[in-house]
């Protein structure tokens, strides 16, 4: 770690968010198997309740391959407005403890408290009261991780859910490490774990005994990541002004589209939607990708960058229009498309009233 005092950094992750807010809301649905979204052929689950999960049923699960494992489960609609006011009340409730808050999303945030706003005697104390306010406010319940740096808060976050909080205090943080999984490590994703487990790396352990060489030869540039947080380290600060980098939009097709007609004219709303957010935070970039994900669940991406930037709904779509024509004919159906605008000139920040529902919009 840095010098410097220790930070104390606390996760907050809302309880199964989307489907709290549902079953909270409608009396009926509480202690039953709960999905957001559509049981449409193509459907996809956005989110489940921790009954639903019981069953296998998680976020991004086709929809029939949910009901297949849970025949009882109740699709609700997903309501995004009433999920971004619930937000916008849990934000005002971390506003009240620090003014250093990075949200990673609707339902999640980083908080550091080492200033102690409020007054608290610990950190501990503070992710109680903090959990306790936002129970009393909009009556869903959330879980805490309490730690000295972001890695080890996020994962604590997850040890003790639902409706927990743990803490890794210094002297315990690089054993503890250790004894996890890999698998459960921010920035290890099922294609990097799998990788690893090849390698001989399953736990915390694995991965520290390996050297910083040996990292760089099988991860390249992820090598010093895994070196670090394997022994506690993570020297990045809760960052509010965070950067972003890009803004995208992608959509799940009803059925497999091989018409050019019919996929233009979603790459035309995916592109729409991003032309949005751009036009709205003023941020503009030179570099436009469509992604197509195809019958046969392959995907590809297909990207350009221009000299200038892409100061127009026009020239947004043309340059995504150009992309998708690139493929045709396609090899097979299409089931999905999206569009994304990266490299900006302006520099973008994330906005906790504007954060995106899901990584990609879908229909």
């Amino acid at each position: 770690m840095s010098g410097g005092p220790t930070r104390k950094i606390i996760h907050v992750d809302m309880d199964a968010f989307f489907a709290s807010v549902e079953q909270r809301d409608d009396p009926a649905l509480r202690g039953r198997p709960v999905a957001v979204g559509h049981a449409a052929a193509r459907g996809v689950v956005a989110a489940a309740s921790y009954e639903a999960r019981a069953f296998g049923v998680r976020s991004a699960l086709p929809s029939v391959t949910a009901l297949r494992r849970c025949p009882d489960l109740i699709f609700v609609p997903p309501r995004f407005d009433v999920y971004k006011a619930v937000s916008r009340q849990i934000h005002a409730i971390f506003a009240e403890f620090t003014h250093l808050i990075q949200p990673l999303s609707l339902d999640e945030a980083y908080l550091d408290v080492t200033e102690n706003r409020a007054g608290l005697p610990t950190a501990w104390a503070t992710a109680k009261a903090i959990r306790a306010r936002i129970l009393e406010e909009t009556g869903l319940t959330a879980s805490a991780g309490v730690s000295y740096n972001k890695f080890l808060a996020k994962l604590a976050s997850d040890h003790r859910k639902p409706n927990g909080q743990f803490a890794v205090t210094p002297d315990m943080g690089a054993a503890w490490v250790e004894t996890l999984p890999v698998s459960r490590f921010h920035g290890v994703g099922p294609v990097t774990a799998a990788k690893m487990k090849r390698l001989g790396i399953e736990s915390g352990a694995d991965l520290r005994a390996k050297s910083r060489d040996f990292l760089e030869r099988h991860f390249g540039s992820s090598a010093g990541w895994y070196h670090a947080i394997a022994r506690g380290i993570d020297d990045r600060p809760v960052n509010p002004n965070r950067v972003r980098k890009s803004s995208g939009s992608e959509t799940t097709f009803d059925r497999d589209l091989t018409d050019p007609q019919e996929i233009e004219a979603g790459i035309i709303r995916m592109a729409d939607d991003v032309w949005a957010w751009c036009e709205k935070a003023q941020a503009f970039g030179r570099t436009v990708t469509v992604k197509i994900k195809f019958q046969s669940f392959r995907q590809i991406t297909r990207s350009r960058s221009h000299s200038q930037v892409v100061d127009s709904r026009d020239l947004l779509v043309s340059a995504s229009l150009d992309l998708v024509r690139s493929i045709y004919p396609p090899e097979t159906g299409i089931r999905l498309v999206g569009v994304t605008v990266s490299n900006f000139d302006t520099p973008a920040r994330d906005d906790p009233q504007d954060l995106p529902l899901f990584d990609a919009a879908t229909s």
